[in-house]
């Protein structure tokens, strides 16, 4: 008796495993896919979007550190890296233009790259005072472009145009704050990120370190310039 009862479980398994092996078997290779997926997501190269639509650059015309103006226009048909600083900031702009330096020793010579750095304290920061900096922290590159001029106008393209939060703060070190955040635009004037593993883009690269990840912002804005310039 016992010998068909282990010849009826044997048939069993056998048809459950004749049934419902291909189907675990393909579950698991769309599971596998789909994990694949997200992974590779975070390589793709999002729009930024307001309303719907992709977010530009706004239009600007600032004097740099050569008193020349330099408007939007003069990046047309080039990827460019923008942040918002201040010559005399005690923290975070230090290290920011620290890593932004590796970006311009990578792809300053480059004529389809450019570097856009500008000052929420114009009243300080005139042409003259932007050209020290520039030669204090070394640039070389021709395509750096420190830039200062009418304050609201600054703010305007800091917080409403780009979204990255600066004001005037006397209660704090160096009378000014702001977020450390570096912007990717492409050829076209879009401003352009990676996304998440969930396919939400991460709008901004953090300028500074940190710590606590193995993804440096710094290093994450290299690999995607490089996508944007397509260079292997």
């Amino acid at each position: 008796m016992k010998k068909y009862s282990y010849i009826g479980i044997s048939f069993i398994i056998l048809i459950f495993g004749i049934l419902f092996f291909p189907k675990i078997m393909d579950r698991i290779e769309k599971q596998s896919i789909s994990e694949n997926t997200r992974l590779t997501k975070s390589d793709v190269l999002s729009f930024i979007k307001l309303n719907g639509e992709k977010r530009k650059v706004p239009e600007f015309i600032f004097l740099n550190q050569d008193s020349l103006l330099i408007s939007n226009e003069d990046f047309n048909g080039k990827v460019f890296v923008a942040e918002f600083f201040f010559t005399k900031c005690p923290s975070i702009c230090i290290e920011m233009n620290r890593n932004m330096k590796i970006l311009d020793d990578k792809f300053g010579e480059r004529e389809d790259f450019g570097i856009v750095s500008f000052t929420i304290d114009p009243e300080n920061d005139t042409p003259t005072v932007l050209k020290k900096y520039s030669e204090l922290i070394e640039v070389k590159s021709k395509n750096w472009h420190f830039l200062t001029g009418e304050i609201s106008d600054i703010y305007k393209l800091s917080n409403a145009g780009f979204n990255i939060f600066s004001s005037i703060n006397p209660e704090v070190e160096g009378g000014f704050e702001h977020q450390g955040f570096f912007a990717l635009i492409d050829q076209n004037g879009y401003i352009r990120s990676r996304v998440n593993q969930y396919g939400v883009p991460l709008v901004y690269y953090l300028g500074i370190n940190n710590e606590d990840s193995p993804d440096q912002g710094i290093k994450m804005i290299e690999q995607d310039i490089k996508q944007l310039l397509k260079i292997e």
